[in-house]
Order: structure tokens, then sequence, then C-alpha cells
């Protein structure tokens, strides 16, 4: 597949996004998605002819692949590439919508169509929430499938139909290990990230409206001094009216 077009989704919200989001936009575009065109699929390149086990029973190499590798580690790694970027695609499709609501009427209806306000920085919020949970998802998928974040040299396969119990190698563990690895560290600052951000723009957004309210107390207060301020003067000069026409 052509990794350019996910790399020109990422761009656009890039125009949108905090620091702590331009951020995230670098790790996944250098310490991932370049790793992973660069290095990673050279590594995992022909994983099950080089997969070999002692024994050359028919049908027992591919059952003992499939066993301890039922999905492509690497595959796996551009899945998750995938998922994890995609929800940004929700605040691009939701400016665009901005936009497309603005030549349609053909007046101004926002003062900027990607200021985050409203409707869009929901939308951010729920877009940081989906590739928190994506992330955490597919880290337990690895734990999950591989038994840990590791990958061993050997492994012990009696499915049939393998005769007995067959000792198989698995090709390069060491390298595939530290690729996989920084695919875990990678992952867990990209969920740091994510989170620092979504605590960053909460936060922002309730003191944005404490100090609003604040300015509205403090305005209604103002004008109420003002409105107790006329009611004496008022007072005053009634009383002053009415000595007045006593004397």
């Amino acid at each position: 597949m052509s990794w350019s077009f996910l790399r020109d989704i990422l761009s656009g919200v890039n125009k949108y996004s905090t620091g702590i989001g331009r951020i995230w936009l670098s790790v996944v575009f250098i310490f991932r998605l370049l790793v992973y065109v660069v290095a990673a699929e050279n590594v995992w390149k022909d994983e099950q002819k080089e997969f070999e086990c002692n024994i050359k029973q028919p049908g027992c190499e591919n059952v003992c692949f499939d066993h301890y590798f039922p999905i492509s580690q690497v595959r796996l790694w551009a899945l998750q590439l995938i998922m994890v970027s995609t929800p940004s695609l929700l605040v691009v499709l939701h400016v665009a919508y901005r936009e497309s609501r603005e030549k349609r009427y053909n007046k101004k209806l926002y003062e900027n169509t990607g200021s985050m306000d409203g409707g869009l920085f929901c939308t951010y919020v729920i877009s940081l929430i989906f590739k928190t949970m994506f992330e955490f998802g597919f880290l337990i998928l690895f734990y999950k499938l591989y038994g840990g974040f590791s990958v061993p040299r050997l492994v012990k396969c009696d499915i049939d139909p393998c005769p007995n119990l067959v000792d198989c190698y698995i090709s390069k563990p060491t390298e595939k290990k530290i690729f996989l690895y920084f695919v875990v560290i990678t992952s867990a600052l990209c969920i740091l990230l994510n989170l620092c951000e979504l605590v960053y723009l909460v936060s922002k957004y309730f003191s944005k409206c404490f100090l609003k309210r604040y300015a509205e107390k403090l305005s209604s207060a103002q004008c109420g001094c003002k409105n107790q301020h006329r009611s004496m003067d008022r007072d005053i000069t009634v009383q002053q009216a009415a000595s007045n026409s006593i004397e």
C-alpha cells in the first residue's frame, strides 16, 4: 500500500492540532511510519519460509507457524498504524463540513473554520479518546497473541500432523524482539501524549468556562451596584424635594 495517503491525512490534521498533538504526529511519522517502511518490513520478510522445524513432516511447519504467529507481527503493526491514525480524519471531515456550510449559505458562519471551539472541540476530544483506546487495544492484542512482548528462539509444537513434540526455530529472534520492544515503547509514548493533550484540552475548556462565568457574575454584580446607587440617588432627590416643599 502507499503510506503517502496516510501521511497526507495526518498532515491535514496538523493545522488544527495543539502543540502536544504536533509532537504526537512527529512521533508517528518518524518513529513509527518511517521505521516501519524503512526497516521493519525487511526484518519480517519471508518469515514463514525462514521458520524451520527439525522434522520434514508435510504440513507440520505450516501448522506450527500458524499456531505461534496467527497474525504476522509486522502486518499487525501496520494495522495498528492505520487504526490509531484514522480517528484524526474526523477532525479534517468536521472542518470540511464547516467550510461546506459556509459555501452553501454563502456567508461567514464561523470566525475560523479550524478554531478549536464548539463541535470541533468535541470531535477533537473524541478522536483523542479513540486513538488512546486503539493504542491500548493493540498493546493488549500483541500481548495476548504472542504470550508477552518477546520473541523466543525456540518453540515446541505437538499439533497434528506433527508426529511428536517438534522443535521449531524462529528466524532473527533478537532483531524481531528489539523491534517489538520499539513498537511497545512508541505506543506507550503515544498513549502518554494523547492523555496529556486530553487533560490539557479539558482543563483549558473548564478554565475558560470558569473565567466566563466569573466575568458574568462580576458584570452582574457591577450592574447591581450601579442600580443600587441610582435608587439611593433617587431616594435622596425625593427627600430633598419633599423637604423643600414643606419649607
